[in-house]
């Protein structure tokens, strides 16, 4: 079986290329399944777990990326979710069924676990959720991270109502499926950019309207504008210390902010003004991703809209190198993927 391993950390050429074990593994217990990867795909944390800034410490040798979609080949004699043919993609978080994550739960493929950058996963029955039937290997390939995320900011919450706003920040993976869910929900959006032609992305994702951050740095001030001066409802808040002080600025009086994104590397805390906080009674909820009950809900709602994920580019499994150097290097609008089997 050929998969890439995280071998050394800070370099790219640390992740290795290895073909190790039998063609095609067996179910290691009674409720494994063997899942033929079909396509894997890239997030933020990856980098930051190749460079060594990841909160939890990688397993030296790990097999790479959280998140991949792929063919059941073989189950264990005990397995009742699953059967040969069916089409899964495994959770970020194994462990996490439902409800709050526990401290015993936070091991993560691509990390402290294998993950999914290899021809072949064996997972357990528990921590593999169905696909919907509409997407393609690569769509279904982005969903565990990016899309659970989005979808915990959306609806872990207060219940957003039809006709309240969304506000989403950039491009990255995280807001593009935020504005696609929220206007899913029935939700008005807006949404952040520099960017001309990417404004012009957004709005035909669903965006009912864009705010430019570098002409207008004040950009909380225009969200209440565009709002009548009541403000955003959710602020999808994937930006952290640099713009968590104008998010605050944008909130509605009793908005909420999901905060995604804590520190980096420049600034390392998060600091909201006293102007902004004493303006404000919005509430601040971290997110980090979600449970494996949430993917479950996030899916049924994608399949139910025939909901299509943002792919920006896909690589061959002999790519991976350049799939990584690209979205290092580069912000795609979409997911980056690496196609592991036709």
């Amino acid at each position: 079986m050929r998969a890439y391993h995280l071998e050394a950390f800070g370099d790219i050429d640390g992740i290795v290329l290895r073909d190790s074990g039998p063609s095609v593994p067996e179910p290691a217990g009674p409720t494994d399944i063997v899942v033929a990867v079909k396509a894997a795909s890239l997030n933020r944390r990856d980098l930051l777990i190749l460079h060594g800034h990841y909160p939890l410490p990688a397993v030296p040798g790990v097999i790479a990326l959280s998140d991949g979609a792929g063919e059941v080949m073989a189950v264990g004699e005990a397995v009742t979710r699953f059967a040969v043919g069916d089409r899964v993609a495994g959770t970020y978080f194994p462990r996490w069924r439902s409800g709050r994550i526990t401290p015993g739960a936070v091991d993560q493929p691509g990390c402290t676990l294998d993950g999914m950058l290899a021809q072949y996963a064996v997972l357990d029955e528990q921590s593999a959720v169905p696909v919907p039937a509409h997407l393609t290997w690569e769509e279904a390939a982005t969903l565990p991270c990016a899309a659970v995320t989005a979808w915990s900011a959306l609806t872990g919450g207060d219940p957003l109502l039809p006709g309240q706003t969304v506000l989403t920040l950039g491009t990255g993976p995280v807001a593009l499926f935020a504005v696609q869910f929220a206007k899913l929900l029935g939700c008005r959006v807006v949404s952040t950019t520099s960017d001309g032609q990417k404004a012009d992305r957004l709005k035909a994702l669903g965006a009912d309207a864009v705010v430019d951050y570098v002409r207008e740095p004040e950009w909380g001030a225009r969200v209440k504008e565009l709002t009548d001066y009541q403000g955003a409802d959710l602020v999808v808040e994937t930006g952290g210390p640099e713009t968590l002080d104008q998010s605050v600025r944008a909130a509605s009086l009793y908005g909420q902010i999901a905060l995604l994104v804590t520190g980096s590397a420049g600034r390392p805390g998060i600091e909201i003004s006293h102007a902004a906080y004493a303006s404000s009674l919005a509430t601040i909820r971290r997110v980090f991703v979600g449970s494996r009950a949430r993917f479950e809900d996030m899916n049924r709602a994608v399949a139910a809209h025939g909901l299509r994920p943002v792919i920006g580019r896909v690589h061959s499994f002999e790519e991976a190198h350049a799939a990584y150097r690209g979205y290092a290097t580069d912000a795609p609008f979409g997911k980056v993927v690496i196609r592991v089997a036709e």
